[in-house]
């Protein structure tokens, strides 16, 4: 299915879908019931708390589609064929929104921490001026994560759902490649107070920077897979190669989700039990039970892992697929590289003990 040409028409009806979803699941977000937790202290000590109902937005998308296509003839291939003008307006919309937080937060800023010049003003729009920017009492940093993840989840669907428009019927490799998707999502939001430990959370402002990889990249990068599984003319993939695709999968995300899981409850109570033991931890802060004490990133690996599967599900008809996962394995070997430097300035000969217990970054015995 190629792709309808960008045009004005066509740009009105994306903006307006996409400020329909954006605004509905702010909405959702004021309304619907959920936990309040508390998020760890920022750099100046401080704590916030958020409501965490990621879990009730995720299972009111899926009435909402299943609705609209029982009721309403809804139909979500209409995203791949306006997959370009839907990417414009998003890019368009995520300006608009950093130039609107930017004025407010300038606004609200202390003169005494204001930036100023033209690189003063470039930086504050990319890193952003707040730490913790809150709409109606909706953390806007936190809340990004809803429509990149939400809407990445739906572009997703939208391929399965103009390959059975117009086969009638889906590949197994794309049933897989849904799957695969629905489970990691399904597990982020059961585990979704684990996004409250991320570094972004506690310590970066919400700017540009941000607010583009959630809005845009995540959902229009992490989804092109799609694209290979659409009009694919391989024979279907036999059930070897999926039960391979299955347990690569489900090994990933057991490390992947198991790890955050395991460091977000330690981080919340010191007397956990993890793996059915007490945790144990040097000098009562730092890790060692459980996947902390087989690698100090190995949450990295399960990453890794979990994305390579998504690309696998393509076969090997061309590289792009892959660029995804590829990238990630430059990406977080070198963000473990920073956070161990920054480890290492903040604990110090602990560091150097947690090192020689465990003894590999990533990969046991190798890396």
């Amino acid at each position: 299915m190629e792709p309808s040409p960008v045009t004005l028409p066509h740009l009105a009806v994306a903006a307006a879908v996409y400020l329909a979803f954006f605004g509905g699941l702010l909405f959702a977000s004021m309304v619907l019931p959920g936990r309040v937790v508390p998020g760890f202290p920022n750099p100046e000590g401080n704590r916030k708390h958020y409501r965490i109902n990621g879990m009730a937005l995720w299972v009111g998308t899926h009435i909402a589609i299943v609705a609209g296509a029982l009721l309403l003839n809804l139909s979500l291939s209409h995203l791949v064929k306006h997959f370009w003008s839907y990417f414009i307006v998003v890019n368009v919309f995520s300006a608009v929104w950093m130039v609107v937080l930017y004025v407010g937060g300038r606004r609200r800023q202390p003169a005494k921490d204001r930036r100023h010049g033209v690189i003063g003003a470039v930086q504050d729009l990319w890193y952003g001026v707040e730490l913790n920017p809150t709409w109606l009492g909706v953390d806007l940093k936190v809340f990004a994560y809803q429509p990149s993840l939400i809407g990445l989840s739906i572009l997703n669907v939208s391929f399965a759902w103009a390959q059975w428009e117009q086969t009638g019927t889906l590949s197994p490799q794309m049933v897989a490649y849904q799957a695969f998707w629905w489970l990691y999502m399904t597990t982020h939001y059961h585990y979704e107070t684990g996004v409250l430990s991320m570094w972004d959370v506690i310590a970066e402002k919400f700017g540009f920077m941000l607010m583009w990889g959630d809005l845009v990249l995540v959902p229009f990068f992490y989804s092109i897979g799609g694209w290979w599984l659409l009009d694919d003319a391989r024979p279907p993939m036999q059930w070897p190669a999926l039960a391979g695709l299955a347990a690569l999968h489900l090994l990933g995300l057991w490390i992947f989700r198991g790890a955050n899981a395991q460091k977000d409850r330690f981080k919340r109570d010191r007397t956990v039990r993890i793996w059915g033991q007490p945790a144990q931890a040097l000098g009562g802060r730092l890790l060692v039970s459980g996947w902390w004490g087989v690698g100090r990133k190995i949450n990295y690996t399960g990453e890794i892992m979990v994305y390579f599967s998504f690309a696998l599900c393509t076969g090997f008809r061309s590289v792009v697929p892959f660029l995804l996962p590829l990238w990630l394995c430059v990406l977080l070997p070198h963000r473990a590289w920073r956070d161990e430097k920054r480890c290492s300035a903040k604990y110090g000969e602990l560091w150097q003990q947690y090192c020689r217990r465990a003894r590999f970054r990533m990969l046991p015995f190798l890396y």
